[in-house]
């Protein structure tokens, strides 16, 4: 977070990320956290839901995330939102012995 002067000399917290960085940031908060929300992707990047909603249909539509609109019953409220994953990321193998029906594929 950065300090900046607004009008009338009032001072306050903006984020780091700036506009052109915001679809780096929103990748690479992907590709660390897997699959999230929007309202958390919104949370972590500094971004209103609004504008986080926008990088992310912009996204999708390059191709590069994959979202999936859900709808989830919290105490009787209805609550849709947007979870996104990074399309065709496939996470690195976890390290140790492997099974012998893996080793028959490879």
């Amino acid at each position: 977070m950065v300090r900046r002067q607004c009008g009338r000399g009032i001072l306050r917290l903006m984020p780091l990320v700036t506009i052109g960085n915001t679809l780096k940031t929103i990748l690479q908060y992907l590709k660390v956290h897997g699959e999230r929300t929007d309202a958390e992707i919104a949370a972590a990047t500094g971004l209103t839901l609004a504008k986080a909603h926008a990088q992310l249909a912009d996204l999708a539509a390059r191709r590069e995330i994959m979202v999936c609109h859900s709808i989830c019953y919290e105490k009787g409220k209805q609550i849709e939102s947007m979870k996104c994953r990074l399309a065709g990321y496939i996470p690195p193998a976890a390290p140790g012995r492997k099974s012998k029906s893996q080793l028959k594929i490879s």
